[in-house]
């Protein structure tokens, strides 16, 4: 075996982020990926990008590095799924599939015949995944939904990240869409295990609200527990945490640093030291945790200060040297030349057909014997079209009469 999913068929009739994350994921170790999208608009991610048009964000280019990015190892297959005979191409590659992966919403689902009843009748194998904003019950189940709203704003993370008296704060760049992708992909990942031991395939159901809300397990759980909410126990201000060595500090020349000093007693020493304050350590206010709990403001602002005598450059040498938790607030150019991040193949050069060699992200998942490969770009609209088609028993007559009645593009 060369690839961990060879063999594995997936259908992918999804848009955006998410779900087509999770279907590259499969791609990326070796399943046969097919991404539907609409013959007239295609997906809408396609666009999504600053300088393609749609006002999306990112950096501008004419390399549409987000489409690569969710799409690669994929062909595109362009169905209309509004007419009986584009359901009909769905439902013949369902009979042969082994993935069915989806954020159609649920009304959809069943207008287009495409949910779990009726395509686990097909197939009683088929995994069939399938993404929603906020879950298969409730009133807003088909409620429309982005990471953004139904992730971010919804869950309570950005009431956590938010600063009292200012305006919340978004996300940006699909984050919640990558985790609930990688949730997506263990869901998928383990039904093929249950499959592989019984024969049976199942539905697996997950929305952006409740991994959302998975994601801040440690807050909610507290909620839960306490009824307590942020705003009961929040520290109001920096000179107020119990623990300001965990705090971020800024250096000389204007960078930021943050340190992870949770376990305080196993490092207080050395921290001293590498501030060149060993006159602390042994300080009265400060000489053990419980005092400097009492005293957290008086060496906020000590540490503050330290921390603007010299550069950033310093302070990394110097904590690190000391075996202290810390890391530096990067740039996102800085981060991708992060020598950490190249030393473990985070990065990736393809021989692009249309941009020649092109740098991409790689798999965060390491396999050491079947690993992720980038065995194509992500496709063209339509490419595959044909060739998909060809493959299920459709014959060139019978594609001109589909492409002719729109059925496909």
């Amino acid at each position: 075996m060369n690839q961990a999913l060879d063999g594995i068929k997936v259908i992918d009739v999804s848009q955006v982020a998410a779900v087509p994350m999770a279907a590259r994921h499969l791609a990326d170790f070796g399943a046969e990926v097919i991404h539907v999208e609409n013959p007239k608009t295609g997906d809408s991610w396609r666009g999504f990008q600053a300088g393609l048009g749609s006002g999306g964000a990112g950096a501008p280019s004419k390399i549409n590095y987000n489409w690569e990015t969710y799409n690669r190892n994929k062909r595109s297959l362009a169905v209309d799924l509004s007419q009986d005979e584009g359901r009909d191409i769905i439902y013949r590659l369902v009979e042969g599939a082994d993935v069915f992966t989806t954020n159609l919403r649920l009304f959809e689902r069943e207008k287009f015949k495409l949910d779990y009843d009726a395509l686990g009748q097909l197939n009683p194998r088929l995994i069939y995944a399938g993404l929603s904003g906020y879950g298969k019950n409730g009133p807003d189940r088909n409620d429309p939904a982005y990471d953004s709203i139904a992730y971010w704003a919804r869950s309570g993370l950005g009431y956590l990240l938010g600063v009292p008296g200012s305006a919340p704060l978004i996300d940006g760049g699909g984050i919640g869409d990558n985790v609930t992708a990688l949730s997506l992909f263990a869901g998928i990942m383990t039904s093929l295990y249950v499959r592989e031991k019984t024969g049976m395939g199942q539905e697996v159901d997950l929305s952006l609200l409740n991994v959302g809300l998975y994601q801040l397990s440690f807050f909610i759980a507290g909620a839960l527990t306490t009824g307590l909410d942020l705003a009961d126990w929040r520290v109001k201000s920096r000179e107020e945490a119990l623990n300001p060595l965990t705090l971020p500090y800024e250096a000389k020349d204007g960078r930021w640093v943050l340190l992870a000093l949770l376990q305080q007693e196993r490092y207080w020493s050395q921290f001293c030291k590498a501030i060149d304050r060993e006159d602390l350590e042994h300080d009265p206010r400060f000489e053990v945790f419980e005092v400097r709990m009492e005293n957290c403001a008086a060496l906020y602002h000590i540490v503050e200060d330290v921390f603007r005598e010299r550069p950033l450059a310093e302070w990394q040498s110097r904590l690190k040297i000391a075996g202290l938790p810390f890391a530096p607030y990067q740039t996102f150019v800085e981060a991708i030349a992060d020598p950490q991040a190249r030393a473990n193949d985070m990065f990736v050069t393809i021989d692009h057909p249309t941009h020649g060699n092109l740098e991409v992200i790689a798999n965060p998942i390491k396999l050491s014997k079947t690993p992720a490969t980038l065995r194509m770009p992500a496709p063209e609209f339509s490419q595959h079209t044909e060739e998909v088609l060809l493959e299920n028993g459709y014959t060139w007559e019978d594609i001109d009469r589909l492409k002719s009645k729109g059925v496909i593009a």
